[in-house]
C-alpha cells in the first residue's frame, strides 16, 4: 500500500494546499485543495474518499472532484464515507442544489454519481488487505482520526484535534504504530486561538504525544502559513525525544 502526501498545510498559496492523501492511487483521506496535485488520469482512478470531518480545507475539493469525475462515476458512483455529521453537513451545506448540485440524486436517485456511507467510530473496515479504523477526536465539530493498517506496518492520522486522551488510548491498545501524522496549526504565541479553534500548539501537542507508548516516525502537518519554521522549531525544542518532521506534499511513504 502506498500513501502519498497530495497536500498538508494549514492554508493555500503558492505550492501550499489543504489536507488530502492518497492510499494507493484510488482512495483519498480528506479532499481538500491538495487533490489539485493531481492529473486528471490519477482523479479517474479515484474511486472512494473517507473524510475526517466536514471543514472546508478537508473537504473544498469534493464538489468539483464529482463534477469532473461525472462521466467515469455513472457507471460505478463515488464512494464517501464519514460520520453521521459530516455527512448530513456535505448534504446540507454543499450538496444541496444552491451551493453545488445534488449528486446523490443526479442523474436519479436511484442512479447517483456519489454515494455516502457511515462509518462507525471503533469499528474496522477492510479493504484490499488493509484495515482502517475511525477513532474520535476533539475537534470543534464532530471529528475522526485514523489508523491504517497494511502487511504489518501501521499508519495513524490524527485529522484536526486538539488536546484529547482518546486518539492516544486507542492507538496504544495495538502493540505497534510505524507512522504518525500529527497536527500543528499554531506556535506557541497563539495558544489561545489554538484552545478556541481546537488545534494544537507545540505546549499542548508535547502534552499529549507524551500518552503515546509507541515510537513512529512523527510528521507534522496543518501548520499555518509563515508560521511553518516557528512552529516547527518550538516542537524540536519542547518534544527533543522524537524525531519531528515537516510534512511534504511529496512525501510518499509503503505500508
Amino acid at each position: 500500500m502506498k500513501f502519498r502526501v497530495l497536500g498538508c498545510s494549514g492554508g493555500i498559496g503558492g505550492d501550499l494546499s489543504t489536507t488530502s492523501f492518497l492510499l494507493n492511487d484510488h482512495i483519498l483521506i480528506d479532499c481538500g485543495t491538495g487533490i489539485t496535485n493531481l492529473t486528471l488520469p490519477e482523479m479517474q482512478k479515484i474511486r472512494a474518499v473517507y473524510f475526517t470531518h466536514s471543514h472546508l480545507d478537508h473537504v473544498a475539493g469534493l464538489p468539483l472532484l464529482v463534477d469532473t469525475l461525472f462521466e467515469n462515476l455513472l457507471k460505478r458512483p463515488l464512494q464517501v464515507y464519514g460520520s453521521k455529521a459530516t455527512l448530513e453537513a456535505l448534504q446540507t451545506h454543499i450538496f444541496n442544489n444552491v451551493i453545488w448540485p445534488d449528486f446523490s440524486m443526479i442523474p436519479s436517485m436511484n442512479n447517483s454519481v456519489i454515494s455516502f456511507n457511515v462509518i462507525e467510530a471503533g469499528k474496522q473496515y477492510e479493504f484490499e488487505g488493509c484495515k482502517l479504523e475511525a477513532i474520535p477526536v476533539n475537534h470543534v465539530v464532530p471529528t475522526v482520526g485514523y489508523r491504517i493498517e497494511c502487511g504489518g506496518a501501521s499508519l495513524a492520522f490524527t485529522g484536526d484535534t486538539t488536546t484529547n486522551d482518546s486518539f492516544w488510548a486507542r492507538l496504544n491498545e495495538y502493540s505497534s504504530l510505524d507512522y504518525l501524522i500529527v497536527e500543528c496549526a499554531f506556535s506557541n504565541k497563539e495558544i489561545d486561538i489554538c484552545r478556541l479553534a481546537y488545534h494544537y500548539c507545540p505546549s499542548l501537542l508535547q502534552a499529549d504525544l507524551e500518552k503515546l507508548q509507541h515510537q513512529p516516525e512523527v510528521f507534522i502537518s496543518h501548520l499555518k502559513p509563515g508560521s511553518e519554521d516557528m512552529i516547527m522549531s518550538e516542537c524540536k525544542e519542547l518534544i527533543p525525544d522524537r524525531d519531528l518532521k515537516r510534512v511534504s506534499p511529496d512525501l510518499v511513504l509503503a505500508l
